[in-house]
């Protein structure tokens, strides 16, 4: 959904003062379009300057101080908390479908309550375990983050819950507590403007909590955080009969205001990398809003502009609560920040159809997976730290991953996303994925490229090298756009590719997402760079969720060295580049390592 404003002249004006006024409003066009080039200028040149090569790393920390690491849990001081009850241990939820089913169609609804919103965050967005080593002791979530280091905050906007609260409210998310902060009591008309039982989630980013380890290129990092949260949502949602989808006509100055994220204080963006104290740095920055729906609402319209003048009044709500410090000493990545500038989302004035056509995923057999409810899968799954190099994988079971990893689902022509948990997107698909299989019995270990989007493939092909086969492997499904470019022993390759990780080379097999990056970004705005990222997660925790349903594991691999990958396919240029790697294959658990349940968990914060 991108609007067009027509510009009319009113009927009224003198003749000869037209040419001066459509001069003026060409000038101004002129200088809008030549600003919105140069912030896609800039996001580009973050995007360059934060790649890994052969013989440079982005820039970051020498070294990791530790006595700064950020705490990972945003609280909000004197904000009063809603607990919420546990839901059943994952084992012996009965309400819970089996984990492919709601691929092929959503449940009936559930109705809004305590009850059900416990279970929808439990989910999602809540702790899944407690490790300890005896030495220390720190916590996982369902909704995975580089490092552990957890930057997306989540915030909900509700109509009255009973046993919640009797008005409609605002309220940030605790994991650890597995509470609700009340934020503030926003007017119940708020929600005539969405569909009945519906209610807001919103993600924000702390961009220090990542910058911490990863210096300049935790911008991307974060980025794929929120788009593994948007997956874990829908797919949480999913279970509940309810439906997903990011409101993207709103802007970044809306969605500061609907989360309450004005009582940070402004942050002026230095310079030049600073160290030093700034707590101001800790601010939570608006990526996006979900509308969580239940599936039977049909095709609704979303008016943007009556939903805009309700967000406005909210800055004068009274808002409760003071944010925790997160940290005594900081270092200021200036370049994250401005890039986050240059890519802020504006307001998009327009009504937006939302619902429409629930496409199934294909399915070769169901025998693929373990039995595992989804409850189970979603709050089971773990980032393998090592893979053993020997478990192998069925042909019939990869191509079932890859089914679930398309966004138009089965019988259709593929790029528009209608799929679970792709739907919860509202651009079309623009991440493809290049694959070094290792270890699929059946399948030659080589290249192979999976193309998810039908209208970039002729593209693709003329922007690859020459010698490519684009040959459908055997036994590939005839609607799984699977094409084989070359047959050899990739895993030393994929392992040097991945910063010389031996987890890249000891999967069944392991991938880069290929984004169409600058036409993108020049077609619609520098604000999709970092929408990029968040498809890219989305379809990063496809991965780790089928890995664990099917009896392995998965890890996402933010370190790669960007251009020789580009290099291994002949790409040139910026208009397809690598975002983001993952590998799947068997776990290797480490046994000096002690598992906790999430709740009640050790006091101690991670």
């Amino acid at each position: 959904m991108h609007s067009i404003i027509h510009h009319r002249l009113p009927l009224s004006l003198p003749a000869k003062l037209v040419p001066s006024l459509s001069i003026s409003t060409s000038s101004q066009q002129t200088a809008m379009e030549e600003k919105q080039q140069e912030l896609i200028n800039q996001v580009l040149t973050y995007h360059h300057q934060t790649k890994h090569s052969f013989t440079k790393y982005a820039r970051s920390a020498p070294s990791l101080d530790w006595a700064n690491q950020p705490n990972p849990f945003r609280r909000y001081l004197s904000s009063p908390l809603l607990p919420l009850p546990l839901p059943h241990p994952d084992h012996h939820n009965p309400t819970s479908p089996p984990y492919p089913s709601p691929f092929n169609s959503l449940p009936p609804p559930k109705p809004l309550s305590q009850s059900t919103i416990s279970e929808f965050l439990h989910n999602s967005l809540a702790l899944s375990a407690w490790k300890t080593t005896g030495y220390s002791t720190w916590s996982l979530r369902v909704n995975p983050s580089s490092g552990n280091l957890h930057p997306t905050e989540a915030y909900i906007a509700s109509p009255p819950v009973s046993s919640l609260s009797d008005s409609s409210f605002v309220a940030h998310y605790a994991p650890k507590e597995h509470a609700l902060e009340l934020r503030a009591l926003i007017p119940h008309e708020f929600f005539s403007l969405l569909p009945k039982n519906s209610f807001l989630v919103g993600l924000a980013s702390v961009f220090w909590r990542e910058a911490w380890k990863y210096g300049e290129r935790a911008f991307r990092y974060c980025n794929h955080d929120v788009g593994h949260a948007v997956a874990a949502v829908a797919m949480a949602s999913a279970g509940l009969g309810w439906d997903v989808r990011v409101l993207d006509g709103l802007g970044h100055e809306e969605l500061e205001r609907l989360m309450g994220l004005g009582v940070f204080p402004k942050f002026h963006i230095p310079s030049r990398p600073v160290k030093g104290r700034m707590p101001e740095l800790e601010f939570d920055h608006p990526d996006c809003v979900l509308l969580v729906f239940p599936s039977d609402s049909g095709e609704f319209e979303v008016d943007y502009g009556k939903l805009r003048s309700a967000v406005m009044e909210f800055s004068n709500l009274e808002w409760k609560g003071k944010p925790n410090v997160l940290s005594k000493e900081h270092v200021c990545w200036d370049v994250i920040y401005r890039t986050a500038e240059a890519a802020m989302k504006p307001f998009e004035m327009g009504k937006e159809l939302v619902a429409g056509t629930f496409r199934s995923s294909a399915m070769i057999s169901e025998s693929c997976y373990k039995g595992l409810s989804l409850s189970e899968v979603v709050r089971k799954r773990r980032s393998a730290v090592d893979m053993d190099g020997v478990t192998v994988m069925e042909k019939e079971t990869f191509y079932q991953i890859l089914l679930h990893c398309m966004p138009s689902g089965c019988g259709v022509s593929q790029g528009k996303q209608l799929a679970l948990p792709f739907r919860a997107l509202p651009w079309t698909c623009q991440v493809h994925a290049v694959l070094f299989v290792h270890r699929v019995v059946g399948l030659p270990n080589g290249l192979y490229f999976l193309v998810r989007n039908d209208d970039h493939l002729d593209d693709i092909k003329s922007s690859t090298k020459s010698e490519f086969k684009w040959a459908k492997p055997d036994g590939c499904p005839d609607d799984l756009p699977l094409y084989e470019l070359e047959q050899y022993d990739c895993r030393e390759l994929s392992k040097r590719l991945s910063c010389h990780q031996d987890i890249a080379a000891d999967g069944c097999f392991s991938l880069g997402m290929v984004a169409h990056l600058e036409p993108t970004l020049r077609g619609i705005g520098a604000w999709m760079y970092p929408r990029l990222f968040w498809e890219t997660g989305v379809l990063g925790q496809i991965l780790y969720l089928e890995a664990h349903a099917v009896g392995v594991s998965a890890t996402g691999i933010g370190c790669f060295f960007d251009d020789p990958v580009h290099e291994i396919l002949g790409l040139q240029g910026s208009k397809f580049q690598s975002l983001y790697h993952f590998t799947v294959g068997g776990p290797v658990a480490d046994k000096r390592i002690m598992t906790l349940p999430a709740y009640p968990g050790p006091s101690c914060d991670a």
